[in-house]
């Protein structure tokens, strides 16, 4: 077995996302003990029968786009910050590997940590159905949301507390004292005491949030209060996320980053998009074209897409790609289009894209969402239902699934987020490196990111179908409009949402960890 407490190098081993991944599988069996087990490649994966801790350990180079938005060399910590983390290992712990946001940003930013000089490691926790359930409820509050089920008992917290504790144990003798970690989000939080009583310093890092602390929000802030105590520091999206009462001089805000270099965000040319886009079945490729995947190769089973007829070439093209969650409202995206959008162009089709729920472990929402969204689908007019696409992604293989994405952002003409409740739109940031003009809902994080009228078009009211659809039609009707809006959104992600900025925050968040010493 490889101790993965060492730097490895892995690089005759195949590539997945442009890095090398050792991934240590920690099981209990019945008698207790932890197993450590090796395994490749990621989607062979089988959490069907055992409790997992999923360790990832990426110690690959990266590639000169990626490092150029760094503006450092290798190692080039600040030599302040280099003394102080000296040989400590820095722990970053999410309860997923895939599917979201979160895992998405861990991907890149491990990599880059191992890149820049520093020991990083990611742990995914994992839980019971009971735990997830939880979870995201306080992910629907959080983001202000009602919450039908109730208010948050001793039956919720005994869930929380108990996985907490379980995921503690087997944490014992794999972190040490003096390491720093930081959690992601309230799957984690619940570790923060546990891990500062084991001598780490720990900061908790909340990606999602509101502004508006309704009373389902500040009840969750309740909640977690016991757990928050912990952290030395809570980084948010916005500022203004942060409950009213924590101390301002722990706070940090750390918006979320985009890799330039990663698969999702490359540029691709025409001839690549069609390719693509022909090999998941979406549109027909050209006569002359060659596939980059046999039909059952690895980018055509990237995506599933449910359709009556393929799109044609050259049709407008809007686009969201979100989770299937009630806060993406997509099937409000879908009735936008049937009932705004479609009648004034009948030229236009929509594409709704989301991952396969069945990929998602901490997402118990995923499928019922989808099934609703499929259900509205079937049920619209023929020739509207024929102008919809509705792509399910694969997340068995990421390089893939990111290519997929890539191709779909690219190929729209108008890219919308129509959430309810939006910490930071990660979708909306890849829309803006591409150049895309945007519409989107004026919550949350969103309104941080484009500006109404500068770098896209915001909606005041995100379950307002009219004017969503009449901000699309605007787009699709000016091409010097979108064209403009484009062009300032591709410049302003350049200078504020790569993945550059988000490490020298990263990295001013160790030095305070360590100074708090």
């Amino acid at each position: 077995m490889l101790d993965t407490h060492e730097k490895v190098n892995l690089r005759s081993t195949p590539s997945f996302l442009d890095a090398c991944f050792l991934r240590e599988c920690i099981s209990c069996s019945n008698q207790g003990h932890l197993s450590a087990q090796a395994f490749w490649p990621p989607s062979s994966i089988d959490r069907s029968s055992e409790k997992v801790m999923v360790l990832h350990t990426l110690v690959d180079e990266v590639d000169s786009a990626f490092s150029g938005d760094i503006r450092t060399t290798p190692g080039a910590l600040p030599a302040r910050l280099a003394d102080l983390v000296g040989d400590r290992t820095v722990w970053h712990m999410n309860s997923t590997a895939t599917g979201g946001g979160v895992a998405e940003l861990l991907h890149r930013s491990i990599r880059l940590h191992n890149h820049h000089g520093l020991r990083a490691r990611w742990l995914v926790l994992t839980g019971e159905p009971d735990f997830f359930a939880v979870t995201k409820r306080l992910h629907h509050r959080l983001h202000g949301s009602p919450d039908p089920v109730g208010e948050l008992g001793p039956a919720e917290r005994n869930v929380y507390e108990t996985t907490a504790r379980s995921q503690a144990k087997q944490l014992l003798g794999r972190v040490a004292p003096g390491d720093l970690c930081v959690l992601h989000d309230p799957q984690t939080l619940g570790l923060a005491p546990h891990l500062a009583d084991m001598g780490l310093r720990v900061a908790w890092r909340c990606h999602i949030g509101t502004t508006l602390h309704a009373e389902a929000t500040q009840e969750t802030w309740r909640f977690l209060e016991p757990y928050l105590s912990a952290p030395v520091r809570c980084g948010f999206s916005v500022a203004g996320y942060a409950p009213p009462w924590m101390e301002r001089e722990r706070i940090v805000v750390l918006p979320p980053s985009i890799d330039p270099s990663a698969p999702k965000n490359r540029r691709l040319d025409g001839a690549e998009v069609q390719d693509l886009l022909s090999a998941i079945g979406l549109q027909t490729a050209p006569a002359s074209a060659g596939s980059p995947s046999s039909p059952d190769g690895p980018v055509a089973r990237a995506a599933h897409v449910l359709q009556e007829q393929q799109l044609p070439p050259g049709a407008p093209v809007i686009l969201q790609v979100s989770r299937w969650d009630p806060l993406k409202d997509m099937t409000g995206v879908l009735r936008t289009f049937a009932d705004h959008v479609a009648p004034a162009r009948p030229d236009a089709h929509l594409v709704l894209a989301g991952p396969e729920p069945a990929d998602i472990p901490d997402d118990p929402e995923g499928a019922a969402i989808h099934g609703s969204v499929v259900d509205t689908w079937r049920l619209l007019p023929a020739p509207v239902r024929e102008r919809v696409h509705l792509v399910n992604l694969s997340l068995k293989d990421a390089e893939a699934n990111a290519r997929v994405v890539n191709a779909l952002q690219t190929r729209a003409d108008v890219v919308l987020q129509k959430s309810l409740k939006e910490g930071f739109g990660l979708t909306v940031t890849e829309a803006m490196w591409k150049g895309k003009a945007i519409v989107a809902s004026a919550v949350g994080g969103i309104p941080t990111q484009i500006r109404d009228g500068h770098e896209g078009l915001l909606v005041d009211d995100p379950r307002d179908l009219r004017t969503f659809g009449k901000a699309v039609l605007r787009l699709l009707r000016d091409d010097t409009l979108r064209e403009r809006l484009g062009t300032a959104a591709h410049s302003r992600c350049a200078e504020r949402f790569l993945v550059g900025h988000e490490f020298r925050g990263y990295c001013s968040l160790y030095g305070e960890l360590l100074q708090c010493l």
